[in-house]
């Protein structure tokens, strides 16, 4: 193993390890957010999934901010500058809880997803520290650690949503103070990187224009993969609990639904890296396709409680191939020099559509039910295997 590797795997189990701990507010918010908004409207519950859309758009707003942040203050820094946005989200949103205000709950969820936006930079920043070879081992030991998230996240959710009773769910959110102080712990083991602006600076003649990289054959592919697997998977899995409670099943067994789901997201992690290396990225993000295919058949296919489960799993693993192959196909199409304009760039667009879906994920479910929102899987699936077909064939006039 060389000097670089094992810095990389250094800095990629840190980041795994953090991962874990911060990462698990996106758990604890997707497995009641939608809940807790339903509890807190009136009659009208038709914006009951809002404060989930409100994670996903602060994710979407504070992509760009957090980039820059990073930039300027290195990575160790700037992830734990993350870490504090985090604890106010959690704060704000536990205060929400206790004064019954729906909107408040919805900003402090919005914060969380800013917070949030720290930690999807996590990726980035082992990809970035990484020697070319292990840039797919690094991204997936980092999103490894979201196998942790899985447990932790609903298990905080299972034993502290009472713990301030009446007030539901209050508890679950103020723990979230208490994992962002974990994770800056964690974070300070980080090697200080520069501020960035010395070594960005003498790099900046190389960096291309921002439209010239992301119209490359390449980025787009990968860029309309990764939207659409992120986008399927936050519109099936929002409104998935809502559908469970909704067909009698009690909010313990929607949140292991969830818990199931968020294990099959991170779980193959441990190994897809390897699997990307050795059959590439294009072949993983196809097979992740399909499996989010078999994710719609499965749902539409009855309500008993193993199908829920069943397809929330397929839902986790198609999210973990699709969304890993698109990010090593996209680590591979800017220079250093580019990666700050870059990946914000790409995070941007990404939680602006994610949001929007989580959004539409409650207007459709309860307009039109839960097999709507299975069967709206396919023509997104359709476009994303369309965007590999054109990647294939401009790879091979490349070669030609």
């Amino acid at each position: 193993m060389t000097v670089g590797e094992r810095e990389a795997r250094r800095t990629a189990y840190i980041l795994a390890a953090s991962q874990a701990i911060i990462g698990s507010a996106a758990p604890i918010s997707f497995s009641i957010g939608g809940l807790a908004g339903f509890y807190l409207l009136g009659e009208d519950k038709s914006l009951a999934t809002l404060p989930i859309t409100g994670f996903s758009l602060g994710m979407a707003l504070g992509a760009l901010p957090a980039a820059a942040i990073i930039r300027s203050l290195g990575q160790r820094g700037g992830f734990m500058f993350g870490t504090a946005v985090t604890a106010v989200g959690g704060a704000i949103a536990t205060l929400a809880l206790f004064r019954a205000e729906f909107w408040l709950f919805v900003f402090g969820l919005l914060m969380l997803g800013a917070g949030s936006a720290f930690v999807q930079q996590f990726r980035f920043a082992a990809a970035d520290n990484a020697p070319p070879e292990f840039k797919a081992n690094a991204i997936s030991f980092v999103l490894a650690g979201g196998i942790i998230t899985a447990i932790l996240g609903p298990q905080i959710v299972i034993f502290t949503r009472e713990l301030f009773a009446p007030v539901m769910f209050a508890g679950s959110f103020a723990a979230i103070i208490g994992l962002a102080a974990v994770g800056a712990v964690i974070l300070s083991f980080l090697r200080v990187t520069e501020g960035a602006h010395a070594h960005q600076d003498s790099a900046a003649a190389d960096a291309r224009p921002l439209k010239e990289i992301v119209t490359q054959p390449r980025f787009a592919a990968a860029l309309v993969c990764a939207v659409g697997t992120y986008t399927l998977m936050t519109f099936v899995m929002t409104g998935a609990p809502l559908a469970m409670v909704g067909c009698g099943f009690s909010p313990d067994q929607a949140t292991l639904g969830i818990s199931w789901h968020v294990m099959a997201m991170f779980g193959p992690s441990f190994f897809t890296g390897s699997l990307i290396r050795r059959f590439g990225p294009e072949r993983m993000v196809g097979l992740g396709i399909l499996l989010l295919i078999g994710c719609a058949i499965v749902a539409l296919s009855g309500i008993a409680l193993w199908q829920f489960w069943s397809a929330l799993i397929l839902l986790g693993l198609g999210w973990n191939f699709g969304f890993i192959g698109a990010t090593a196909i996209v680590a591979t199409a800017y220079r250093p020099s580019e990666k700050a304009r870059v990946q914000g760039f790409h995070d941007f667009v990404l939680f602006g559509a994610v949001a929007l879906a989580s959004l539409l994920s409650g207007a459709v479910y309860n307009a039109y039910g839960w097999n709507m929102l299975n069967w709206l899987v396919f023509p997104v699936c359709v476009v994303c295997l369309g965007a590999l077909a054109t990647l294939a064939k401009a790879s091979r006039r490349q070669m030609a």
